[in-house]
């Protein structure tokens, strides 16, 4: 971007504690696609000033109703703000229960079965690609790790891969070894009582965690149970995943 001049502009901010008048410098820029202008620093600090683009580039990535007026917007986006570490996005760590690392325990003495050591399933290049994305990210996040060629391996379960929508999701065939894993049977809250508790509310808030499952996580002895295979190798789930019966029972109690 080159300058091609500057000009001084009054510009008045409106301000709880009386209008803020500023004499600022601004510079005209060739080819440059801003919205809006820049102020310094020091002015916001001063004046606890939020500018609205800014709060527009930090939340980018979401989705406002189109129904909101401008003054509703920006409300949510301040308490987005102030509640940031709520919110998790690909490139952030997710976050994990304290204290609520799961068991998982077998219905059979070892060697395993050979049902539970099972090879990679056939995959299309098209589905390798897809496999090849979700462990990358999976990698990336933390909840898998790459399996060494010295480490013993008991229990293998393929992935599939999985579409909806056009997104694709890659799980687990987890069906022969829920078989071989005794169940948690704790009761799940029945709808309508929740639904009571909510009845003389004003306001109801929907909220979609983003991988909300994989928030448990599990004891190293599970670790090792959770381990699944493709065309890339043999890696072993660090977080709950999803596809085993425990995940009902242990997110919902």
């Amino acid at each position: 971007m080159t300058s091609i001049g500057k000009i001084i502009k009054e510009i008045i901010i409106p301000h709880r504690k009386g209008n803020i008048r500023l004499n600022p410098e601004f510079f005209v820029l060739e080819d440059a696609h801003i919205q809006g202008f820049f102020l310094g620093t020091d002015y916001q600090r001063m004046y606890g000033i939020e500018i609205y683009n800014e709060l527009l580039n930090e939340f980018g990535e979401g989705q406002f109703s189109t129904t909101l007026t401008s003054k509703q917007k920006i409300s949510l986006l301040k308490i987005l703000r102030k509640d940031r570490p709520a919110f998790s996005i690909v490139e952030e760590p997710l976050g994990k229960i304290r204290g609520h690392d799961i068991k998982l325990y077998l219905d059979v003495e070892r060697p395993s079965p050979p049902m539970l050591r099972r090879p990679p399933y056939p995959a299309s290049l098209k589905t390798r690609k897809e496999i090849e994305k979700h462990i990358n990210e999976l990698l990336e996040m933390d909840f898998i790790r790459k399996i060494g060629k010295n480490e013993i391996l008991e229990i293998t379960t393929p992935v599939i891969i999985t579409w909806n929508d056009g997104k694709s999701r890659l799980c687990g065939d987890f069906r022969a070894l829920n078989n071989y894993t005794k169940a948690d049977r704790y009761p799940i809250p029945r709808i309508p009582h929740a639904l009571d508790k909510v009845a003389k509310a004003k306001y109801i808030t929907k909220m979609d965690c983003m991988r909300g499952f994989e928030k448990n996580g599990l004891k190293p002895d599970s670790m090792k149970i959770l381990r699944i295979i493709c065309h890339m190798g043999i890696y072993e789930y660090t977080r709950m995943p999803l596809g085993m019966d425990m995940h009902q029972p242990t997110s919902k109690g």
